[in-house]
């Protein structure tokens, strides 16, 4: 018996319900004023919350988006953007609950695909979540870390008005595209419930677009943290980076130029970045550039296997059958062919056996199957089939999310 219903919130709810994730997560309820700029990002569609009576106690919340994947098609994806549940009522299985009503609801919309950030890598794997992309933490030294004279050069930097910022920034976003698998789109609601905050006319972060010769293709949102003092004058200041994107290497080559010319800084941080970017490459002593944390970037949920295997392409190599477990959506359990011509069922034999959460991880191209393999996380049934499903599997470019929700 449980003491609590799982069903979908009301208008009437979502401002408890934002306030219970609030304090879930440790932050402060919503000011009247916050809420009144926020809450048209807090829509009650996608919501399920737990209720003791009409008392919330628990939420599970997502919107819908977009997510690139290999070969260079979006499909659709529920971005999972509000888990929490109150203090006094973790470990009573209301989490649990509340995930298996969001993914029979995704199910039953017919999407592909689900994703989310997680805020404690342990929770997500039991509902088939797996980590399938990574991000990097670059420390720069400045004044010491220069570009070399390779680099490419051109366009023009200018910042942007928090008005301007607002404004200008989702339709740049849109322009440069979902051009690596992982990027996920960002809808209106996305804008002021997580980039508006920093960046809009009640934050503190600075906005800089970077104009190329076909106008605006790259963007870097970041903060200032002060740290001179009388005891150390010569100890500048750190650029944080909080969000940079560029539709190419030129435009993210000047992005990165205009950040290590800003005057009176010394450290140049910059959490989540696709763990292939060059940057220490491009200076003239890769030492200046240092990886301090390489963290999980994105976990990936198959909601779908077949329409999501269906969807990406895969390299050359022999076919491999794969035997998928999916204990909360067992539809999906099964046989899947996968090739270089695409993915179908089968009853054939299979070659690689792996839970779904462990094919999330796979999916993206991150993760070798040998290397999932050596971690426990694929049966073998051939041993042949595990340098196939690399070469089919993996990517050029790095899997990357790139944005916080």
């Amino acid at each position: 018996m449980t003491d609590f219903d799982v069903r979908p919130i009301t208008e009437e709810e979502r401002r408890s319900t934002a306030d219970l994730l609030r304090r879930a997560l440790h932050a402060q309820r919503v000011t009247d004023e916050r809420w009144a700029r926020i809450e048209g990002s807090w829509p009650a569609a996608h919501k399920f919350g737990a209720f003791d009576g009409e008392t919330p106690i628990g939420i599970v919340s997502s919107y819908d988006t977009e997510m690139a994947v290999p070969g260079g098609r979006t499909l659709p994806v529920a971005a999972v953007e509000g888990v929490g549940v109150r203090a006094d009522r973790t470990r009573r299985g209301v989490l649990s609950a509340m995930m298996a009503v969001q993914l029979a609801d995704f199910a039953a919309r017919g999407l592909p695909l689900a994703a989310l950030h997680a805020s404690e890598p342990t929770i997500y794997g039991r509902f088939g979540y797996g980590s399938a992309a990574l991000g990097k933490t670059l420390r720069v030294s400045r004044p010491a870390a220069r570009l070399h004279e390779r680099v490419a050069t051109g366009g023009d930097v200018r910042l942007l008005t928090p008005e301007e910022a607002v404004r200008e920034l989702p339709p740049l976003y849109r322009r440069i595209s979902l051009h690596r698998a992982g990027m996920i789109g960002r809808p209106e609601v996305w804008w002021p419930m997580t980039h508006d905050r920093y960046a809009g006319p009640d934050g503190a972060h600075l906005v800089a677009v970077h104009s190329g010769p076909d106008g605006d293709d790259g963007f870097v949102v970041y903060d200032t943290i002060t740290r001179r003092s009388f005891d150390a004058p010569d100890h500048g200041a750190a650029l944080d980076v909080h969000d940079l994107h560029a539709a190419g290497p030129a435009a993210r080559a000047a992005l990165w130029r205009y950040l290590l010319s800003v005057d009176l800084v010394s450290e140049v941080h910059a959490r989540h970045r696709p763990v292939d970017e060059p940057l220490a490459l491009m200076l003239t002593d890769h030492r200046h550039a240092a990886t301090a944390a390489v963290e999980d970037d994105l976990w990936l949920r198959p909601v779908d296997v077949a329409a999501a295997l269906a969807a990406r392409t895969y390299r050359a190599a022999g076919p491999v059958v794969l035997a998928v477990t999916d204990r909360l959506l067992p539809a999906n359990t099964g046989h899947y062919e996968v090739g270089p011509d695409g993915a179908r069922r089968t009853d054939a034999a299979a070659d690689l056996a792996l839970d779904v959460d462990t094919l999330g991880m796979l999916y993206l191209g991150h993760w070798a199957a040998t290397t999932l393999a050596e971690a426990g996380r694929v049966d073998v049934r051939d041993a042949a089939a595990l340098a196939r499903a690399d070469e089919l599997f993996t990517t050029t470019a790095a899997p990357w999310c790139g944005t916080h929700f």
